[in-house]
């Protein structure tokens, strides 16, 4: 029941992922350092500069595209991913489900409500930012194993 991508999205992730590559970006750099040394075959002309201008320019609006609609549907996915493991968990709050389309009064209060819950548990804990944070077990595992230590 898998759908193949279409075209764009295709052409989209391939081009994110050559261009994320550090050889693209060492081929980047000797564009720049083949143009850089040619300047004085060309007087430094106008046309020289030109060139790299355009070059760049044209590159750099086809890359914004391509860079959001990646991000768009990185984006999507995650949300729909923590969608999911939001549903699925008994005591999460199901209003959370579409939080992204909320406007930022709204983000505001509940960022200042888990601010101030966390500061609370921090305070409750003793703990602070700057400490290591210690791999607790969650507490179904704690009852678990007390029981299995337990003589019988």
């Amino acid at each position: 029941m898998k759908k193949t991508a279409g075209w764009f999205t295709r052409f989209a992730n391939n081009a994110a992922q050559a261009t994320g590559h550090p050889s693209a970006f060492v081929i980047a750099a000797l564009v720049i350092l083949v143009w850089g040394i040619s300047g004085p075959l060309f007087n430094f002309s106008d046309t020289w500069q030109l060139v790299i201008n355009t070059g760049t320019t044209i590159i750099t609006f086809l890359m914004v595209f391509l860079i959001q609609n990646t991000q768009n549907r990185d984006s999507a996915a995650i949300h729909l991913k923590l969608d999911e493991l939001i549903r699925s968990h008994a005591q999460a709050k199901n209003s959370m489900l579409d939080l992204e389309h909320g406007d930022e009064e709204i983000l505001g209060k509940l960022r200042e409500r888990y601010g101030a819950l966390a500061e609370k548990a921090r305070n409750e804990a003793g703990a602070s930012l700057e400490e290591p944070i210690e791999d607790e077990e969650a507490p179904a595992e704690k009852s678990k194993a007390r029981a299995a230590e337990r003589p019988r």
